[in-house]
């Protein structure tokens, strides 16, 4: 009886993603994705001043793969059947319910996130076109954009939180629970590294800041978008303008300053697009499970 139980579920066999008689691409392609996933995005977010907006950007899109093979995978009647069987395991289907949820959120905030900082950069764009824009508006406008972030990440910090206790920590999962499990450590790792990535590192000092200023103003050589932070960056150089000396290079810097801010907002784009993606095909997976679940 035991050696019959233990064949009965098609979708598996021992540790691995597979139909009785051969693999089902789909769901090794789910496998395989997911643990990549989870590993890659876990050092972005241990290291988030060492990752990039398009790394970030990558991560996404990989994710929102991830999803599609996921929605496809459990678009199969055979899949779905194994699913409704195993549908009084009620504390492992609320806790993937409870963590989807909590993905929706944490988009919601990254989104937020971005939407912010992107209006806000625009009127600090907006001041350093004007010819005639002066130096205290301009402060003034990146002051708003500091007080902004410092909001912003308190609200991601939280998310963050959040994050980490929803994560379903359950074991002896049966196969099928474990390849959404997959998909969930996966999710919380991606989502993760774009929440550490948005938050960023703490401020530098105002020396600091300045000197990066400086180092701007006066190089031709422009920074290399996959080996800093865009975000970082403009935060060092309005710190430098809020704290710093000004004066004399003040108009010297304001094509360097609007560079970066350019710079930022068209990541920020990209991560909209590739977030938009994500928010669309976690919504899909929740509304079939959901679906599958209470039928």
């Amino acid at each position: 009886m035991a050696s019959s139980s233990s064949n009965s579920n098609p979708l598996y066999h021992s540790r691995s993603i597979s139909l009785p008689s051969r693999p089902n691409p789909l769901a090794v392609n789910v496998d395989e994705q997911a643990k990549r996933l989870a590993a890659a995005s876990s050092s972005v977010a241990t290291a988030p001043s060492s990752s990039s907006s398009s790394s970030v950007s990558t991560s996404l899109s990989e994710l929102h793969d991830l999803y599609d093979s996921i929605n496809a995978l459990l678009e199969l009647p055979h899949t779905r059947q194994i699913l409704s069987r195993e549908n009084h395991k009620d504390q492992a289907v609320d806790g993937l319910l409870g963590s989807s949820l909590c993905f929706l959120d944490v988009c919601s905030v990254a989104k937020d996130a971005l939407l912010q900082r992107r209006e806000q950069a625009q009127d600090i764009q907006s001041v350093l076109r004007r010819k005639r824009g002066d130096e205290s508006e301009l402060v003034k406008e990146s002051a708003k954009y500091l007080a902004l972030e410092k909001t912003l990440k308190r609200a991601i910090s939280k998310s963050l939180r959040d994050l980490k206790k929803k994560t379903t920590a359950l074991s002896n999962l049966s196969p099928t629970f474990g390849m959404l499990r997959e998909v969930e450590m996966a999710s919380a790792a991606v989502l993760g590294s774009l929440l550490s990535f948005l938050s960023g590192q703490k401020a530098q000092s105002r020396v600091s800041s300045w000197s990066l200023m400086s180092k701007l103003m006066v190089s031709s050589k422009r920074v290399n978008p996959e080996e800093s932070s865009e975000f970082g960056n403009v935060d060092s150089m309005l710190q430098a303008l809020v704290h710093g000396k000004r004066g004399k290079c003040f108009s010297v810097g304001r094509e360097e300053l609007l560079n970066e801010l350019r710079r930022m907002e068209s990541s920020i784009q990209d991560l909209e697009e590739e977030l938009e993606s994500v928010l669309r095909s976690i919504i899909r997976t929740r509304a079939v499970l959901l679906n599958i679940f209470t039928n």
